[in-house]
């Protein structure tokens, strides 16, 4: 990556044109191009947003877009072809842990419940209901029956 960065900063010198000057030319930051200039692929965290950065700044300054494409990607094989498969695997573990540790309003799962659950909380309704129901009905027909006994005895 080193030499794709200087290969870009000797091109650029050469045809005089500024940092400053690529970077509005291109509508991208001067970091980012000094960043590449300098091979610092580890402030990116998008590789493909790099590689679509790299193809650009290539094209700007002439030279053959494919093959620094080509150079960058084989980078790109060395240096992650050196990670062991086994580190890989334990780091995506890790973020599916670090992903359910986070308790946010706007990220928390609601609690689902199952059926069970409303089919309990359903009946109970009903139940309750069919108990009001039969109570007031034998209120009604008490105080009928405490009415007729008293207008017989009178």
């Amino acid at each position: 990556m080193n030499e794709i960065g200087e290969l870009f900063r000797v091109t650029r010198e050469e045809a005089g044109v500024s940092i400053t000057e690529a970077s509005k030319d291109l509508d991208i930051k001067e970091v980012i191009l000094e960043n590449i200039e300098d091979g610092n692929i580890g402030c990116f965290k998008d590789i493909f947003v790099l590689k679509d950065y790299i193809y650009n700044y290539s094209k700007y300054l002439g030279i053959d877009s494919d093959k620094i494409i080509d150079d960058f990607n084989e980078y790109m094989f060395e240096y992650t072809s050196r990670i062991p498969l086994e580190d890989i695997e334990k780091k995506i573990e890790e973020q599916k842990i670090e992903k359910n540790d986070i308790i946010s309003p706007y990220t928390k799962v609601p609690k689902k419940h199952n059926k069970s659950f409303y089919v309990f909380i359903y009946s109970t309704i009903v139940l309750i209901v069919i108990a009001l129901v039969i109570w007031s009905i034998r209120q009604i027909t008490i105080s009928r029956e405490t009415a007729t006994i008293i207008s017989y005895i009178k």
